[in-house]
């Protein structure tokens, strides 16, 4: 991958119930299932603050369609409540080393990276230059990644 031409920071959920834990390893190995060598991201974030790297910064990761030669993919553990209805799960450790590691990951790149979730890639299907809750197509992350680390 070429490191000039990154642009963004993609914040991910796993789309896991907050009570089931679903640990790095499961998460790799469900990636290769579907025929990728390694996760897709280049982060991830468990509920208790582990953080796993699955790919190196200067490597292209598989997170985004569309985006992945031009983003960083760092995904935590969670995003749905127990029922499975779609929330912030994220927990106080979570939160902690998301900040640290979109510190990490914006002071290993000169330019100026973009922190967004991926629902924000999602296609702009009425044309008005905005992504509107209706366009998402996954509410993955659960939360607003860009307004809460771009400030």
């Amino acid at each position: 991958m070429n490191t000039s031409s990154v642009k963004y920071i993609v914040i991910h959920c796993s789309a896991t119930r907050c009570h089931k834990r679903y640990r790095a390893q499961q998460l790799e190995h469900d990636h290769q299932v579907r025929g990728f060598r390694c996760a897709g991201y280049h982060y991830y974030v468990e509920r208790d603050g582990k953080v796993t790297q699955f790919r190196h910064l200067n490597e292209t990761g598989a997170h985004a369609r569309g985006y992945n030669r031009c983003s960083i993919g760092i995904c935590y553990e969670g995003g749905l409540l127990p029922n499975g209805t779609p929330s912030d799960t994220r927990t106080e450790i979570q939160k902690v080393k998301l900040k640290e590691l979109i510190s990490y990951v914006r002071h290993y790149f000169p330019q100026k990276l973009v922190v967004v979730g991926h629902r924000d890639l999602s296609p702009d299907r009425n044309g008005d230059g905005i992504i509107s809750p209706s366009e998402w197509v996954k509410v993955c992350p659960c939360f607003d990644a860009r307004s809460e680390y771009n400030k």
